[in-house]
């Protein structure tokens, strides 16, 4: 079982290197981590974008631009769509984001015509985080695509966090339905809506994991809390797998834990026909390391 990211970059490289193509790629951190990850041997990288920018920027960050491929499209909208293209026509694996809006990355994911997104699918973000002051790895989401998930969409996210928990080596993953209380409660749906998602796996409707909600997050953490409160859980106190009641509360406790807790993270776009890496434009070299790391595995 995989219990650290650098596990994760250990066991890619164990693999046969697989092909990266990002969008926009004048970007400092992203060329900073896409060149650590070429010269790790875990992608070959093809990148797309103003050449001349994308050299400076590479040039700035003391790392050698012969190690990509470059192909020059200087309008952004076309640059995302060139990388898309490599990965429809697979000559390339997985995609990832560079210089450039999430809004517009994500549409060009998902357009019916030209994307990447199999009908029918949603796309979810998917967040796997090593905090310093837990014994594992924590799978969750979703902390940056879909804004409020209903019944339908949290069954989704589950079952996207279930199979990176997969990847990981985690037989039978541990998965928590979050809210403020353990209690269900009609007037707030995501007490009733975990209650629901749990009877459903107790009923075989979703496979490979135990599955208990609604949870507050200490019972996910803390078997003491558990007790105290009187609550008997198959996943109190050894959690593998959080599934966030909206998307301020996953954004909040991933940036609380990155900012307060100096966890390291890597983080993926699940639904479509490849991985696409997310991160933000303010992240660091190392999660966008670990995040193509991440997507190498999942490819």
């Amino acid at each position: 079982m995989i219990t650290t990211l650098d596990q994760i970059v250990e066991r890619v490289k164990g693999t046969p290197n697989k092909r990266l193509a990002v969008a926009v790629a004048e970007d400092p951190h992203t060329i900073e981590a896409v060149g650590r990850a070429v010269k790790e041997d875990l992608v070959h990288a093809t990148l797309t974008g103003d050449e001349k920018a994308i050299k400076k920027v590479a040039a700035e960050a003391k790392v050698d631009a012969g190690l990509f491929e470059i192909l020059h499209e200087p309008d952004k909208g076309k640059a995302l769509s060139l990388a898309i293209g490599l990965v429809r026509d697979k000559k390339a694996d997985f995609l990832m984001k560079g210089l450039l809006d999430s809004s517009l990355y994500i549409r060009g994911i998902i357009d019916k015509e030209k994307g990447l997104l199999p009908p029918g699918k949603l796309l979810s973000h998917v967040t796997v985080i090593q905090a310093p002051a837990w014994k594992k790895l924590i799978v969750c989401g979703d902390v940056a695509v879909i804004p409020a998930p209903d019944l339908e969409a949290k069954i989704a996210i589950l079952n996207y966090a279930i199979g990176v928990a997969h990847k990981l080596g985690i037989e039978k993953p541990k998965a928590v339905l979050l809210s403020a209380v353990e209690k269900v409660n009609p007037k707030m749906a995501s007490t009733t809506e975990s209650a629901i998602i749990a009877k459903m796996a107790d009923r075989g409707q979703i496979k490979g994991a135990i599955v208990d909600g609604p949870l507050a997050l200490d019972v996910a953490f803390s078997e003491e809390s558990a007790k105290i409160k009187g609550l008997v859980s198959p996943v109190a106190g050894d959690a593998d797998i959080l599934v966030f009641p909206s998307i301020e509360a996953g954004n909040i406790f991933f940036k609380t834990c990155t900012y307060l807790a100096k966890a390291e993270l890597g983080a993926v776009v699940a639904g479509a026909t490849c991985p696409c890496v997310l991160t933000s434009r303010g992240d660091s070299e190392d999660t966008k390391f670990y995040s193509i790391a991440l997507a190498s595995l999942l490819s």
